[in-house]
């Protein structure tokens, strides 16, 4: 049987040939967990004028988090109401409620400390996920989150998009990747799971940069990588550009490309949490094609079988 013909990585159930989180989960607690994302409308301090003004040029009027819950509302009622439509589909299910929308670490540590441990506590909740921004992490946030950690799986995912400073600053991230690299070492000193976002599509970038972004990343000894693709929504920065041709949208040919070449040099531990992602079909300009998500998976499955490829790979063959 040829290595094209076979699947060379263990870490699967489905035939996948990377580690998906999924597959992760399942082994690690014995059973379906999905995550429950959640909105304490912390906001940004690349909106606030604190770091910058308008936030990143690709994000949502709702702080990417348009499939989070109401923020009017209580976090338990959030998490209840989110669950209980979850539960129909996996009724055996356990969740990680997952502070999704905006930078959650925001704001001091004792103000959010309550929060975070009460979500825990949540009935059947194994985790927790907390989506912020690199520079939202000091010594007083690592200490409290490593406190947090050792009482339950938490991982902290933290938003870094590009390795490219250029790319950071015509995206108007108002961070440097060495802000990246000290907050992560914060995380990372107190051994706090890690889960980095990365995005393929940003203006300007080549096949060669979001690889390396992609590489680079891997080698940092992190938990997760997510891996998304750049969409236009409508009110953004970015929306401005894309009808001014300055930003033109990747074809899935070239997505699916780059994703399988940024699989290949990621290291066989990391947990790939995504390799798309979700733009909200109401907001949603381009490109239109990512709308069929399990597609573009399907296509990414089917380029690495193609190549007889799989997670890690042009490192293990170096």
């Amino acid at each position: 049987m040829t290595q094209r013909e076979s699947n060379p990585f263990s870490a699967s159930e489905d035939n996948k040939r990377y580690l998906t989180y999924s597959y992760y989960l399942k082994k690690r607690f014995g059973c379906k967990v999905f995550k429950v994302p959640l909105n304490i409308d912390l906001g940004c301090p690349n909106r606030d004028g604190t770091k910058g003004t308008g936030g990143c040029i690709f994000c949502s009027a709702k702080y990417s988090g348009d499939f989070a819950g109401d923020p009017c509302r209580d976090i338990e009622r959030q998490f209840n109401d989110i669950r209980a439509r979850m539960h129909k589909k996996w009724p055996e299910g356990k969740y990680i409620p997952y502070f999704q929308a905006g930078s959650n670490t925001y704001a001091d540590a004792e103000f959010l400390r309550p929060m975070f441990e009460r979500a825990a506590g949540f009935e059947n909740a194994v985790g927790l996920s907390i989506a912020t921004r690199p520079d939202c992490i000091d010594e007083a946030k690592a200490d409290m989150l490593f406190e947090l950690s050792r009482r339950t799986y938490l991982t902290v995912e933290l938003g870094l998009q590009s390795i490219h400073d250029r790319t950071a600053s015509i995206c108007n991230r108002c961070h440097t990747y060495e802000d990246f690299l000290y907050g992560a070492g914060l995380l990372k000193q107190r051994g706090i799971n890690i889960c980095v976002h990365i995005i393929n599509g940003l203006p300007g970038e080549s096949r060669e940069m979001m690889t390396e972004t992609a590489e680079t990343v891997g080698q940092l000894g992190i938990h997760g990588i997510k891996i998304h693709l750049l969409h236009v929504l409508r009110g953004t920065a970015l929306a401005e550009m894309y009808e001014r041709g300055e930003a033109p949208a990747m074809t899935m040919e070239d997505y699916v490309q780059v994703v399988c070449d940024q699989i290949e040099r990621i290291p066989e531990d990391v947990i790939i949490e995504r390799v798309t992602g979700d733009g909200a079909r109401s907001e949603l300009i381009a490109p239109l094609w990512s709308l069929k998500k399990f597609c573009v998976m399907n296509e990414i499955d089917k380029e690495l079988y193609r190549r007889g490829s799989f997670q890690g790979a042009a490192l293990r063959w170096r």
